[in-house]
């Protein structure tokens, strides 16, 4: 789940990785060609996307769970949580990535744009809350 903010932190849209027919063969692991090989995505039917069909209450924990545990690593500017979800909606933390893609056609970019907030502005806003970045003493 991407988030941006300094002291106020905002959840992004659910984003998710349909690993599409290698899910099927037991291997729906992010590796390089999923996530990088257009050639290998439209072979498979590898597709990121909204996800659908959340409970609301799951899409709250998760919310939650990014803002906690983006406080709790000193996370700042911009940053994305990854999850693994059960069938059963537990929810695992699998990383937090502090500088994650921010290309127009990347994850991150296309959630922003999905809660309303263009790439030009979405550059904006990050550059922004660099240069507002509360300065740590050493």
């Amino acid at each position: 789940m991407a988030a941006i903010g300094n002291e106020r932190v905002r959840t992004l849209p659910v984003w998710e990785l349909d690993f599409g027919k290698l899910a099927e063969t037991g291997e729906p692991i992010a590796t390089e060609r999923v996530k990088h090989s257009l050639e290998y995505q439209k072979k498979h039917g590898i597709d990121a996307k909204r996800a659908e069909n959340l409970e609301p209450l799951l899409v709250g924990a998760l919310e939650r769970t990014t803002r906690r545990v983006y406080r709790m690593l000193e996370l700042d500017g911009y940053a994305r949580v990854d999850y693994r979800l059960t069938p059963a909606g537990e929810i695992y933390l699998l990383e937090a990535n502090p500088n994650p893609e921010i290309a127009e056609t990347e994850e991150f970019a296309s959630a922003a744009l999905a809660a309303g907030i263009p790439y030009p502005q979405l550059l904006k806003r990050i550059v922004s809350l660099a240069l507002a970045r509360p300065v740590r003493p050493e």
